[in-house]
């Protein structure tokens, strides 16, 4: 795995859902970039600085926030954690 450095997470992002919940199924042209996701990875805590996160944790993130990659034939962002609005439970 990967361990982020200077205040910054690694997030799994939650697929984009097929369905509305009124029924209609969306081509994958009209999904947008989900901006959800699971901590699997935060930076260690330092003098400067000590994570609110932990892995496992379930986040909302700024839409633009991040760089994505690829490990393991899985997609994840990398993301500061000052662009992670909220824990989600």
């Amino acid at each position: 795995m990967i361990k982020p450095l200077n205040g910054r997470a690694v997030i799994q992002v939650e697929e984009a859902k097929e369905q509305t919940v009124s029924g209609i199924v969306l081509p994958s042209a009209a999904k947008e970039k989900q901006q959800v996701g699971v901590v699997k990875a935060t930076a260690e805590n330092t003098e400067d600085f000590t994570s609110q996160l932990k892995e496992g944790d379930r986040v909302l993130f700024e839409k633009y926030a991040g760089s994505t990659f690829e490990l393991d034939g899985e997609e994840f962002l990398i993301i500061s954690e000052s662009d992670i609005i909220a824990i989600v439970d």
